[in-house]
Order: structure tokens, then sequence, then C-alpha cells
């Protein structure tokens, strides 16, 4: 019962960025009346959120380094609690937006976190479960966040949203608590603490992030610019919406059927078919957007959903290959990690808005960049492995000879 509640747990800190991101999302007819704003300025608030999710995912690492997992969780969800209850009291957008970014430094503690935990209490096969298992619910959040706000809404007002995100940070502060044991006293000298380039310059584990962000990049180009792409085709809102409902369950199957395909085969196997799903969905929709473009989206729409299977199966294997180099440093590997995740997926989406009216064609050019980034990655994650390999091959020689 307890690993269940701490599994559920653990689910809870991956989704809370997600969570904090989306929730808000149907109030915003409601913040521009109360503040008689226009709209960009309340979409500056979502601006401002993503700006500090990118900067905060750097600074858990030392943090961590210097007092503890527990110790800096507690401060970051503290951090957002506070930051959530000041946006329920903001009287001023320049207030809310203010708020906003730091309620994106106190999400980074949990998302950077949860990972070291996984990382430093389990051995790598355990591990790679544990990922599989929780991964994929993030892709619950975008879904049920917006119909959760919106029902907080239509009870109350848009305060009782950042109220209710103030609940859950608090909720998890206790559960940290109880669940995350405090650093133990270290005997002599701390362990070293490695730096940034020093992960850069290990090339399975750059090779396994750019993976991560590639393919991220791929379905955030995706997700930029279909809602233009089905009003092009003459769709109205709501089919829009309906639209992504096969990608998130193909998103969350994709993660849960690669577990069974992990047991057979291993991860390293599971990983280089997951890659060719990948690679075939992207030369589906090159054909389709680029070479032979169709006037129907369903040959695009399953190309989508197909391709966000493979994404929701690699995340885990690639995450958990990537923060494996490091399992001493685990916060900060994955601090940078998903700063160079997020980066890529927003460059991506912030290239492909500026020619958006060219609709599918730049889907297309935009995941085909995505998919380069995606094979330079498995090369340089190929290379690591063979260069490891060496030592191991020149041995064998010796004790032939």
């Amino acid at each position: 019962m307890k690993f269940f509640i701490f599994l559920c747990y653990l689910a809870l800190l991956s989704m809370l960025g997600f969570i904090a991101t989306d929730m808000y999302l149907p109030a915003f007819k409601a913040i521009e009346g109360t503040f008689d704003a226009s709209p960009s300025q309340v979409a500056m608030s979502l601006t401002c959120f993503l700006a500090g999710l990118a900067i905060g995912q750097l600074l858990y690492g030392p943090l961590v380094h210097r007092f503890g997992k527990r110790t800096a969780l507690i401060g970051g969800l503290v951090l957002f609690a506070l930051a959530s209850l000041a946006i329920a009291n903001s009287e001023s957008i320049l207030m809310l937006n203010l708020g906003r970014f730091f309620q994106a430094l106190g999400a980074c503690s949990a998302a950077v976190i949860w990972q070291a935990i996984v990382i430093e209490q389990y051995d790598a096969d355990k591990a790679q479960g544990i990922f599989s298992n929780i991964m994929p619910l993030v892709a619950l959040s975008p879904a049920l966040a917006p119909i959760v706000g919106a029902s907080i809404l239509n009870a109350f007002d848009w305060r009782s949203i950042f109220i209710a995100l103030c609940a859950i940070a608090l909720l998890l502060v206790l559960l940290t608590w109880y669940l995350v044991p405090a650093r133990k006293a270290h005997h002599g000298e701390k362990p070293a603490s490695v730096g940034y380039l020093q992960m850069l310059a290990n090339r399975a584990y750059l090779g396994n992030v750019i993976i991560f962000g590639a393919c991220s990049a791929a379905f955030f180009a995706y997700l930029t610019l279909w809602p233009i792409v089905m009003e092009q085709h003459g769709y109205q809102a709501t089919e829009i919406g309906l639209s992504f409902i096969p990608q998130t369950i193909m998103f969350i199957v994709g993660g849960y059927a690669s577990k069974s395909l992990i047991k057979r085969i291993g991860a390293d196997k599971t990983l280089s078919i997951l890659l060719a799903i990948f690679g075939s969905c992207v030369a589906a929709i090159v054909i389709f957007t680029l070479l032979l473009p169709t006037a129907s989206i369903f040959p695009l729409l399953i190309a989508f959903s197909v391709l966000a299977a493979a994404n929701g199966a690699t995340y885990p294997i690639v995450v958990n290959n990537a923060l494996q180099q490091f399992t001493q440093s685990a916060a900060k590997a994955a601090g940078l990690q998903n700063f160079l995740q997020i980066s890529i997926a927003f460059g991506a989406s912030s290239l492909v808005a500026v020619w958006a009216e060219q609709g599918e064609r730049t889907i297309g050019l935009g995941i085909l960049g995505c998919a380069l980034l995606v094979l330079l990655g498995f090369m340089l994650k190929e290379k690591a492995k063979s260069v490891a390999n060496l030592p191991l091959q020149g041995c064998s020689a010796d004790l032939g000879a």
C-alpha cells in the first residue's frame, strides 16, 4: 500500500507543472474581465510560466546537492503554494504574470526531483518500470486539467483555481515529508558534484537527451499548427478539440505497451524498434504534406496518432538511459535534461509558428527537421555504446591470447 501511495505521489509530482499550465486556460476570458486586460496580456501569463519553467530546471540540481532532495523539494513546493496564493489575491495583470513566473520556478522542483528520487532509490531495471508506469500519465494532464479548471470556474471563480493549486502543493509537501527520507549526515567528504559541461560531454547522456527533446519537439510542432490546419480544412472548434483525443490515448497505450516489449527483448532493442516506427511516421507525414498533399486530414491524423504512441513508449526509456549515467547527481542531470527538452521543443514550436500560414507544409518540414535531430541523438548514443564496449573487446582478445 505504501508503495502504491508512493507511485501516486510521484505521478502527481510529475504532473504538477502540466496541471498548473493548463488548469487555468478556461479562465482566460474571466481574467480579462477582472483586470480589464487584453487577450495578449493574459496570454503573457503562459509565456511567463514557460520562461520560469525553463530557467528553474537548472536551479534544483545544485540545491539538491547542497540541501538534499527533501528540503529542496519542500522549498520548491512551498514557493509554488505561495505564488499560487499570490495569484489568487492579485490586483493587477502584472502581479498575476509575476506570480506565474515564481509559480513555475516552484513547479520545477517537482519536475526535476521526482526523477532523481527514482534514479537514486532504485536500480536501473526497477527505475525503468517506474518511469514506464508514471510518464504515460503525464499525457492525461493537458486533457483533464482544463476540464477540472472549467468545473471550478463554473462553481466558484477563476481565483479558486489557484487556491486549488495551492492546496495540491500543500498536500505534496505533507507527502514529501512522509515519503522522502531526509539526507543522512555525510561522514568525510561529500560526493563531488558533476558539472553541466561534463554531462554534455557524455555521449550516452547527450544522445538520449537529444532523442527525448527532438521527439517532444516533433509533437510540439504538430500541436502548434494542427488547429490552424484543421481550420483551413473547414473544421470548427469542437472538432479541433476532439481531434487531440486519439493522440492522448495512443500516447498512454504506447507507454504501457512498451513495458512488455522491454521485458521480452530489453530496452535497447525496444528503443530501436520505436525509433524505426517514429521514422516511418515521419516519412508518412512528409509524403502527405510535402510530396503528395492530400485533401483529407485523416492520413495525417493516423500518422500523428502512431507517432504519439511511439513517443509515449520512447520517453521512459531515454529518460532512464540518460539519468543512469549520473546516478550520484541525478537531480542535476534531470534538470539539464528537462531544460534541453523544453528548449528544443519551444524552439521547434516557435519556428513553425513563424510560417503558420503554410499549414501542412510547415508541419512536414518542422517534423522532418526534428527527425534529423532524433537521428543525431541515436548516432551519439550508439557511438557511446561502441566506445564503451572497446575495452571489453580488448580484454577478451588479451584473454584469448
